[in-house]
């Protein structure tokens, strides 16, 4: 049986980023929080917080005082920034700048909208980091919606830009686009700005074509991760003998009856090393 890691599953570029800041900064010594989980992999979790990193929910900022604060990849609204230096905390800024854009875009836009009484939207996952804060650009005053059927909440008699959360999937997305389009008034008008990542995007038909080429696919990610569902799902339809793991722990010997080649993937959140981790548990089954 042959066990093929895929060379494109692992950290993307912003999470990576923010998880070399947190060790260099550890490595220098002090306290270091983070401002929510710096990546959604418990077991990436469990590593950094033996080397020191802890983790605070936005209630818990202000119990903080003259420490340093790192801002994850997620990126976070306005009044978190205000918060940490009313506390005297050290800002780390480790926002993506494919976030940071969004934000700039997303609020630009806004300011263009609300001229013409339209609305700013949203699809992502309500509640998802990102989308806080994304949403925290603008004061609260966009809708967010996570499916076609919430689209009823959208008042299509009036101008609509409509922006996506960094990590959902390419094929929602312009569903989406185009189930506003039948649904938008004549002569008013609906603005789509396609901000999904360029590596999440890509991701998607690499892992089709990975899915494909192995008679079992392990993927590999933490369950609370938003990319983590996308592209697992995207597996699944390619492959129906995919199976979602969140270590090598969860392996099962039946997956692999009358397998020859079996891959191993991951969401943008997986490290590189859990993957290996699973692949070397299987080579031992």
């Amino acid at each position: 049986m042959t066990i093929e890691i895929d060379d494109k599953s692992g950290f993307c570029y912003g999470v990576i980023r923010a998880i070399q800041t947190a060790e260099k900064t550890l490595d220098a010594g002090g306290e270091l929080f983070s401002l929510g989980e710096i990546v959604h992999n418990d077991k990436e979790l469990e590593r950094l917080k033996r080397k020191g990193l802890r983790v605070v929910s936005p209630d818990g900022l202000t119990a903080l005082q003259h420490t340093k604060i790192l801002i994850r990849a997620h990126g976070e609204p306005p009044e978190t920034y205000a918060a940490a230096r009313q506390q005297q905390l050290g800002i780390i800024d480790c926002t993506c700048p494919v976030v940071l854009k969004l934000q700039q875009r997303i609020k630009a836009c806004y300011e263009k909208m609300t001229l013409h009484r339209g609305q700013l939207v949203i699809f992502g996952k309500r509640g998802h980091a990102e989308v806080n804060g994304l949403v925290g650009q603008v004061g609260g005053d966009a809708l967010v919606v996570e499916n076609e059927q919430q689209l009823s909440a959208v008042d299509f008699s009036r101008p609509v830009c409509l922006f996506s959360q960094t990590t959902k999937s390419p094929q929602e997305f312009e569903r989406l686009c185009a189930a506003m389009k039948t649904r938008m008034h004549a002569g008013v008008a609906l603005e789509t700005h396609n901000t999904i990542c360029g590596q999440v995007a890509g991701r998607q038909p690499h892992l089709e074509n990975f899915a494909h080429r192995h008679d079992v696919i392990l993927f590999v990610s933490g369950r609370k991760s938003s990319n983590g569902k996308v592209l697992f799902d995207a597996c699944k339809a390619a492959n129906p003998r995919s199976y979602f793991v969140e270590d090598a722990g969860e392996l099962q010997s039946r997956w692999f009856v009358d397998c020859r080649s079996v891959g191993v993937c991951g969401a943008t959140s997986t490290p590189k090393w859990l993957m290996e981790q699973v692949a070397e548990r299987i080579s031992k089954k």
